[in-house]
């Protein structure tokens, strides 16, 4: 989503590039460009004055040290700026009541009914069933009711019944803000008295997106604010923009229309995806999110007696596409956005690999030894490869294990431990 801006700020900093030290006139003509780069990601033009007037009075007064470079000085401060911007920190849901009622606003197609399935909370009368079955969740409805504020209050008693731990109400959405829908959004607050009042919105409308927040904050006074569709082709001014405007935190940012493709937000960390420092604290946590303990030491001591194989490397790429796009884990790898932006990574990224290995008999992926010329040609014509993409794979997954079995030695992991950047 940040793409755009990211080379334009990169670009704005290496006006500094080369200088002895910070002064008025370069300091005020990088952020003359940085300015310019924000107003193009469509932040809020009053937003975008108050950031850089923030930075350079900060950048001024600063005492470069002999060590630290004038741009990496301006890198730092912008992004401590972005990060007070965007909110400072991460901020919880309210969950702490019993059952916690948690309410969701927002226009028509802004992705609050997706929103609520992520949530773990199935909403939206025509899309209850199928979403209800993805997560596994029983959904709450009043055959041939058409009173949405009725509705509400059986359900909260429905969950206090039951013993639910929570209840999402998913609210009528329109095209455009009206009255009718205002009101009728009102009277439900006002009936279920919810812990949690969140706004959705639909990032790839920019500008739009924040007025529209303006507007329900006035009448809901929400707690928190839930971007969508950052996946999409927005310009990211209403990550940038929304926090200062309504003056409520953002919570969520949803990246795709899976139902896992939910994230909580924080600040800190789209700061350093803004300016190309990656985000490796998320990609260990989704990493972590499919870490099986227990596989991990039966793959370890596979991999020890060199045993490791291609039904090994199958569960390993599965692991791998349920962390997300393939894209956009590898944007947080610091440096790598850049270099995988104008690539064509998807999820079909091992479509090629997984049909191969796949066209193999059991033995064949536990003995990659009994690949032979007549045993490729078969799985070339089953999964619709070449022979030459098979030995591409074979090469390939020959040098994978034999660095993972020249790894598994205490001594190499004991030096890894030892390299810089990763002593504690």
């Amino acid at each position: 989503m940040f793409e755009n801006l990211t080379d334009r700020l990169e670009r704005s900093f290496k006006l500094l590039k080369g200088q002895g030290r910070i002064t008025e006139i370069n300091v005020a003509e990088t952020l003359k460009d940085v300015r310019r780069a924000l107003l193009d990601a469509d932040v809020h033009y009053k937003v975008a004055k108050s950031f850089t007037d923030r930075v350079k009075e900060k950048a001024l007064g600063q005492n470069v040290l002999t060590a630290v470079q004038p741009g990496q000085m301006m890198v730092k401060i912008v992004h401590d700026e972005l990060i007070g911007l965007m909110g400072g920190q991460a901020v919880d849901i309210n969950i702490k009541a019993n059952p916690a009622v948690i309410l969701i606003a927002g226009l028509q197609g802004s992705g609050k009914t997706t929103f609520a399935a992520k949530l773990a909370r199935p909403a939206a009368i025509e899309q209850l069933q199928t979403l209800g079955e993805q997560v596994e969740v029983p959904v709450y409805t009043e055959e041939g009711s058409k009173d949405p504020v009725k509705i509400a209050k059986n359900a909260v008693r429905h969950a206090k019944k039951e013993g639910y731990s929570a209840v999402v109400i998913d609210t009528a959405g329109r095209l455009a803000i009206d009255e009718d829908m205002m009101k009728e959004i009102t009277a439900i607050r006002d009936a279920v008295s919810p812990h949690e009042i969140l706004f959705v919105v639909d990032a790839m409308t920019g500008q739009d997106a924040v007025n529209t927040a303006k507007t329900f904050n006035e009448r809901l006074d929400f707690d928190g604010v839930v971007l969508t569709k950052l996946d999409g082709d927005a310009r990211g001014g209403a990550a940038l923009t929304i926090r200062s405007v309504v003056d409520k935190p953002i919570k969520f940012v949803s990246t795709g229309e899976k139902m896992d493709a939910l994230d909580v937000f924080h600040p800190d960390r789209m700061a350093d995806r803004i300016l190309g420092m990656g985000d490796v604290v998320t990609l260990v946590e989704k990493a972590q999110e499919q870490f099986d303990e227990a596989e991990a030491r039966r793959l370890q001591k596979k991999i020890a007696k060199n045993q490791f194989n291609f039904d090994d490397f199958l569960s390993q790429i599965q692991q791998i596409k349920k962390m997300g796009n393939i894209k956009d884990l590898a944007a947080m790898i610091p440096g790598m956005g850049k270099a995988v932006k104008d690539m064509d990574l998807d999820d079909d990224a091992f479509k090629e690999v997984e049909a191969i290995i796949r066209s193999m008999t059991p033995q064949e992926r536990a003995n990659p030894e009994l690949l032979n010329g007549s045993r490729k040609k078969r799985i070339a014509l089953g999964s619709g490869t070449t022979v030459t993409e098979i030995n591409r794979l074979l090469k390939q997954f020959n040098e994978t294990r034999k660095m993972m079995k020249a790894m598994s030695g205490k001594k190499n992991l004991s030096r890894m431990m030892n390299m810089p950047g990763m002593r504690r």
